[in-house]
Parts: C-alpha cells; sequence; structure tokens
C-alpha cells in the first residue's frame, strides 16, 4: 500500500471539514456566493474596439499631414520640457528626482539625471507644464502633450525603438487621451470637480507606452483597468500660485500613471477585462454626463492630434487671443505705449476668471497686455518675471488696462477668442478681434514658426548648438534609429 496516497487523502479530508466549518460559520450569503460565481462580464463594443485599436495602432501608418502635426507637437512637448528644468516648477521636480532610485532607463530633459521608466515620465511630465508653453486640447480641456510625450518617451528609451515608433506612439495617445476625456464627460466632469487634465491625458499616456511595449489586446485591457483605478485629481489647481502642484496634475502625475499602467501589464500583472462596462464601471464612478460611445467615434479616422493647439505665447491659454490682436494692432498702427489712455480686453467669462489679476505673471492677463504694449513682444523671461510685476512703468499701464468677461465669446467656447480695444490719447480708437488664436487648427502655426518658437526654449539650457539640432533631430524624426539618441541633445 502507498502511505503517501492515505497521507494526501487525510489531508483532503482535513481541508474539506475546515472549509465547511468557515461556510458554516459566515452563513447563507457564502453559501449562495459558493452556489453562484459572479458570471464574467463580457467585453464591450466599446472596450473590444479601444484595446484593438491600441494594440495595432503601431502597425498603421498615418496620413502625411499626420506625421507633419505630429512633429509639431512632438518637438514642442520637448521643448517644453529643456526650458521647464529651468523654472520653479521643474527645479523642484530635479530635486525631487535627486532622491529617487531604480534603474536608469530614461533620461530627464535639463539634467544629468537618467531614472527608471516611471519616475522619467513623472518628471519630465512635470517638467513639460513647468510652463504655460505646452500644447492643449480645447474640446477636452486637457493639456495632452505634457503627459503623453514624458510617458512614451520613457519607454521608448527603455525599449530602443525608433523615432517614427516614438511619434506613432505620440499620436496614438493624443487619440486616446482627448477621447478619454470626452467621453468622460469633459466640461461638466470639470465642474464637478474633478480635473480633466490629468484623467482624461492618462489614458493618452498609458496607450502610447502600452503600443510601444507591443502589449496584445487583452494586455492593452488590463492597462486600461489599471490606468482608471489610478484616476483622480481635483480642479482646483488654480489655488496653486507656484504652478508647482499644476505641474504634476497635468503633466507628472498622468505621465506616471500611464507609464505604471503599462510597466505593470507588461511585467506580467493581470486586471480587469472591460473597466467600461459591468457593474460600477468607469463611466458609472463619474456621473450623468458620460458618454462611453465618444470614446470611439472617428477612432482612425479622425486624429485628434491634428485638431490639438500649439501656443505661439507663453502664457495662459485665455490671453493668447487677446497678445494676438495686440500684436496686430501695434504692427499695423503707429503709437508707442506713452499714446495709449485705456485699453479693454474681453474674453470669455471663463478666461477672465482665469487671468484677472494673477499672481503668476504668465497667468496674469492684465500684467502680460501690458508687457505686450511696453516691448511689443511677450517673451518667456517677461512672462515669467516676478520682480517686474512690479515696475513702476509696468504698475502704471496696468492702471489703464481692464477686462471684461463677453458673452459672446464664452458662447464660442471651446474657442479661445479675444477682442482689443485700444483708446489713444491724440483720440484714436483702435480694435482688433482675433476668432481663433494663432497656434489653433483654425489658425495654425507654420512650420517655421514652431521651429522659432521651440529653437528659443531651448538656447537658454542646452545652447544654440544643441538646440538646432534637437530640432532639427525631429523635423526628420524618420531617419532616428534609436531614440536614446535623443539622450545628448535633451540633458544638460
Amino acid at each position: 500500500m502507498n502511505t503517501s496516497n492515505i497521507r494526501l487523502s487525510r489531508r483532503t479530508v482535513l481541508q474539506r471539514a475546515v472549509a465547511g466549518a468557515w461556510l458554516a460559520a459566515l452563513g447563507p450569503i457564502a453559501r449562495a456566493a459558493e452556489r453562484e460565481p459572479a458570471a464574467a462580464v463580457p467585453v464591450s463594443p466599446v472596450m473590444r474596439r479601444v484595446s484593438l485599436y491600441i494594440s495595432h495602432a503601431l502597425r498603421n501608418p498615418l496620413p502625411e499631414n499626420v506625421v507633419e502635426h505630429a512633429k509639431h507637437h512632438l518637438i514642442d512637448s520637448l521643448s517644453a520640457m529643456v526650458s521647464g528644468s529651468h523654472l520653479l516648477p521643474g527645479q523642484k521636480a530635479l530635486a525631487y528626482a535627486k532622491t529617487l532610485g531604480g534603474r536608469p532607463e530614461a533620461c530627464v530633459a535639463g539634467s544629468r539625471l537618467t531614472l527608471s521608466l516611471v519616475n522619467a515620465a513623472m518628471i519630465n511630465g512635470m517638467l513639460a507644464h513647468a510652463d504655460e508653453t505646452d500644447d492643449s486640447h480645447a474640446p477636452s480641456l486637457t493639456h495632452p502633450g505634457c503627459a503623453i510625450v514624458p510617458a512614451a518617451l520613457a519607454m521608448a528609451e527603455r525599449k530602443q525603438c525608433d523615432g517614427m515608433t516614438l511619434l506613432g506612439a505620440v499620436t496614438l495617445g493624443y487619440d486616446i487621451g482627448t477621447r478619454a476625456s470626452l467621453a468622460l464627460g469633459g466640461y461638466a466632469m470639470a465642474d464637478a470637480g474633478r480635473d480633466t487634465h490629468a484623467i482624461g491625458t492618462s489614458f493618452g499616456a498609458a496607450a502610447a507606452a502600452s503600443a510601444i511595449a507591443g502589449l496584445s489586446e487583452t494586455q492593452v485591457r488590463h492597462v486600461l483597468s489599471y490606468t482608471a483605478q489610478q484616476a483622480s485629481g481635483l480642479s482646483n489647481y488654480a489655488r496653486d500660485l507656484e504652478h508647482v502642484e499644476k505641474a504634476f496634475l497635468f503633466g507628472g502625475m498622468p505621465a506616471r500613471n500611464g507609464a505604471t499602467a503599462a510597466d505593470m501589464v507588461a511585467s506580467g500583472m493581470t486586471g480587469i477585462d472591460d473597466v467600461f462596462s459591468g457593474e460600477r464601471n468607469l463611466f458609472f464612478a463619474f456621473g450623468p454626463k458620460s458618454d462611453p460611445e465618444r470614446f470611439v467615434r472617428g477612432l482612425g479616422e479622425t486624429f485628434e492630434i491634428v485638431n490639438t493647439n500649439i501656443k505661439r505665447w507663453t502664457v495662459g491659454s485665455p490671453i493668447q487671443a487677446p497678445l494676438d490682436s495686440l500684436s496686430y494692432l501695434i504692427k499695423n498702427n503707429k503709437f508707442s505705449a506713452a499714446d495709449v489712455e485705456k485699453v479693454v480686453v474681453r474674453v470669455s467669462h471663463q478666461g477672465a476668471r482665469t487671468t484677472d489679476n494673477r499672481s503668476m505673471p504668465d497667468i496674469n492677463m492684465q500684467y502680460m497686455v501690458s508687457v505686450m504694449l511696453l516691448d511689443g513682444t511677450a517673451t518667456l523671461e517677461a512672462a515669467h518675471d516676478e520682480k517686474r510685476m512690479n515696475d513702476p512703468k509696468v504698475l502704471e499701464m496696468r492702471k489703464r488696462v481692464e477686462l471684461k468677461g463677453d458673452d459672446d465669446l464664452q458662447k464660442a467656447l471651446p474657442r479661445r477668442g479675444g477682442i482689443v480695444e485700444l483708446t489713444l490719447r491724440d483720440g484714436r480708437t483702435l480694435r482688433h478681434h482675433t476668432p481663433d488664436v494663432r497656434g489653433t487648427p483654425q489658425n495654425p502655426m507654420t512650420r517655421e514658426e514652431v521651429d522659432e518658437k521651440c529653437y528659443l526654449l531651448c538656447v537658454p539650457v542646452i545652447g544654440k548648438r544643441r538646440a538646432r539640432e534637437l530640432v532639427d533631430t525631429v523635423w526628420n524624426i524618420e531617419k532616428l534609429r534609436n531614440v536614446r539618441a535623443l539622450r545628448h541633445l535633451l540633458m544638460a
């Protein structure tokens, strides 16, 4: 007789006896659960389409015009990372980065640091939104580039992929991130106190990182579930007077969340097959304004990176149109700042509330308008010169600036228009209306304009030669065999 079989049989009997005792103790609810295990939730059409699209996106060539737009946004985001390293939020992020450990997988712009995938994504995300220079997608109320590009870049460095793989993943991230915000309720979600900038772009960052990692359709579903579990952020960021928490909220956190979700699943972790449907799903949690179908509307046909704005001026979005109008008036009329008796600036009510005499120069309408009149332009330096906010000449000019919310401009949102009306001391009145800001899809910046902006942002940090090489490399990204070649251009 085999004694091992006897021992096994006795062990089995004992285990069953213990289990029975626990079941009896737990009562009828536990017994019912044992009899009726939870039914599997079928994968919804929305999840099936989204996960399939993400897992196959890099196999499909992009239209030529989409490639060109993607280059614009990639270099815009990279230059924001570089320039952001010298600003206060960037400096605080870099100080924190020095305390982080992990394998050196990806570089941190404007520094000599290489960090783990997740940490590099987070820090570069903060750098990318250390300023108000990064891009924005008005319909979804998101800033895609500052979250998606850092996550994609970090995964691209780990995988040592080529330039077009990075570009394709970034384009994918814009498609998923903007649609996620719209599907979750967009502006209604923001009104309810949840931050669209962090939540929507977390999904975009996750999609980009997942595509580069080569995850399967099933794995992508798990990535989206882990992303949903991290969906967070409050729309009270206006209280942040130093832009540090805002840099984390808009850029660092969603880049980290997306990279984390992709990294976890790539390492073998599994999750819920469909967080979009079934009991207590993502859209249920985010309220009645959610529209799951919005996630897939136009997917694969309309590329949202084409519908994303690039800022001409390194200031908050509501200030862009007034500066465009002032720039036009200055160039086409003969007058000086001393000739100006009164300035009336009209933007949406929302824009007026956001920019009315704020403590930070780059989101202070009265200050930036005064600087434009005094200097004839609005530079990055001026937009971050807190001392100049108290300059007597600036203070005197600010007294002449009146900011008004406008009903028609409010109704026109998400188009961020602006009107400037000047009354001159010689009796002349000048008026200019910018219905579509320079850099929007309706009034796009040229490659030359984007080139100049990004080059000038990078020069103070990495010098003229490397700034020129960085911009030129992105314009020719299809020739880049290994994304790690960008390291020596991005790092200080």
